[in-house]
């Protein structure tokens, strides 16, 4: 049976993938280029638009040098604006489940859901470090071990607020007031991170809960996906290495009694078109360029040497000095734990190809997924879902706002041509798209 293709907009701003120094490069905080991508996904029937989230600005030597994003707007605040500019595409917020509390959180999705008709999601991510807890109260306080088991916790007791009012449970209003039925709303819950009781806010929503999405890649991410995750955000794009994550993850859903297709597995994925292979070929060369000028060379070596690089010509050779295990010249990015192996895979690469160091950084950065012509971007993408390495993607284009134009334009038709895309939408809700059930 043919399978069909699940397709994601993710609003470029996360891993420096954003190409500034581009004419066409516009603001990554202004409505109107949050608008015309959510547009354009909309006009090209994706499933849904997705925002990262960033809790605070990485650092080198001290000093603010965040590649990505300065100034990174609250994804909930930026979707409840685009559910009043679009009528279908689903709406995907990414909040933290470690500096939030239950209760507000399934009060804020359960609202989108509601304002938006049912197209409201939850990329639940954590984190452990005192560098980003710094920000808040509880800064640096949680073990790294303990973050997956507050997130599941977290999850399961939003999950019950959400539940805390059930579809019979009728609002009926009378001169005195509003009433619902006995218990309607009311919850309670004594886990290890959380003791709560009360009563819920807000009745059922149009999905029932809002798409769950994770992304996380440990063991441990892996599981908790499994257990309870609509969609998993994969890092593994790559044709081998999508089949061996994509056959893992499902193999695991039997035992919590779930279905392998109840979770939709959707890597992130970068594309470039143009009207002939050797000319996207070329292209993609050029924008991997762009994304790793001099400066930024510099600092993605010092954050796999450890140690302060400013003085090293990026034009010239690699670091002679041995890498820092554990240094923190960059804050806010996830280091190594052995960079001796990688150091010396990079200085026998250069050696090899007599790279410089940008050029070096250059060629060991993630290549762009798909490249080629329309034709050739689609057929692979198409073998992609089909042999099982993935059941859909998440586009991250490299330019703000249209980055997707291109590829909604010229790749999308012939998606469509093959049987293996949608023409419209054939539901409301995001649940509706993706295929899963109410």
């Amino acid at each position: 049976m043919t399978k069909q293709i699940h397709l994601a907009a993710h609003f470029p701003g996360v891993n420096n993938t954003t190409v500034w120094s581009d004419p066409e490069s516009r603001s990554q905080i202004d409505f109107s280029s949050f608008r015309h991508l959510a547009e354009t996904a909309e006009r090209g029937t994706f499933d849904f638009f997705f925002l990262a989230e960033g809790l605070r600005l990485r650092e080198v030597k001290g000093r603010i040098h965040d590649l990505d994003v300065v100034g990174r707007p609250e994804s909930l605040t930026v979707l409840s604006a685009l559910a009043a500019v679009t009528t279908h595409l689903g709406l995907a917020a990414t909040v933290n489940s470690t500096f939030n509390e239950p209760y507000e959180l399934a009060k804020r999705l359960a609202t989108l859901d509601h304002v938006s008709g049912g197209r409201a999601a939850w990329n639940v991510v954590t984190s452990w470090d005192a560098f980003t807890g710094e920000n808040f109260r509880r800064g640096g306080y949680l073990d790294k071990a303990d973050r997956y088991v507050r997130a599941e916790e977290s999850l399961r007791i939003v999950r019950s607020l959400w539940d805390a009012w059930s579809d019979d449970d009728l609002v009926l209003a009378q001169d005195a007031g509003v009433f619902a039925r006995e218990g309607a709303g009311a919850f309670t819950d004594d886990g290890d991170h959380f003791t709560i009781r009360g009563r819920f806010g807000l009745p059922r929503s149009p999905q029932g809960h809002p798409v769950v999405i994770q992304a996380g890649d440990s063991e441990a991410g892996r599981d908790f996906a499994a257990a309870g995750a609509d969609v998993i955000f994969s890092r593994h794009g790559a044709f081998e290495a999508g089949q061996t994550f994509y056959k893992d993850v499902k193999s695991r859903l039997p035992r919590h009694g779930r279905s392998e297709d109840s979770l939709k597995i959707m890597p992130a994925v970068t594309v470039v078109v143009a009207d002939t292979d050797p000319e996207a070929i070329d292209k993609a060369q050029h924008i991997r360029e762009q994304q790793v000028s001099g400066p930024t060379a510099i600092v993605l070596a010092e954050l796999l040497w450890g140690r302060d690089l400013s003085t090293y010509d990026p034009d010239g050779p690699l670091p002679v000095e041995d890498p820092v295990v554990g240094s923190n010249v960059t804050q806010g990015r996830v280091g190594y734990n052995d960079p001796a192996p990688i150091v010396a895979e990079w200085r026998a690469q250069a050696a090899a190809n007599g790279w410089s160091l940008r050029q070096t950084v250059i060629n060991q950065q993630n290549r762009q997924t798909f490249v080629g012509s329309p034709t050739t971007v689609a057929e692979a993408m198409n073998h992609h879902v089909q042999e099982n390495a993935a059941d859909g993607f998440v586009l991250v284009p490299h330019l703000t706002p249209g980055g997707l134009d291109d590829f909604v334009d010229q790749v999308v038709p012939l998606l469509r041509e093959r049987g293996v895309f949608r023409t419209t939408y054939e539901g409301s809700t995001l649940r509706d798209h993706l295929g899963l059930s109410r």
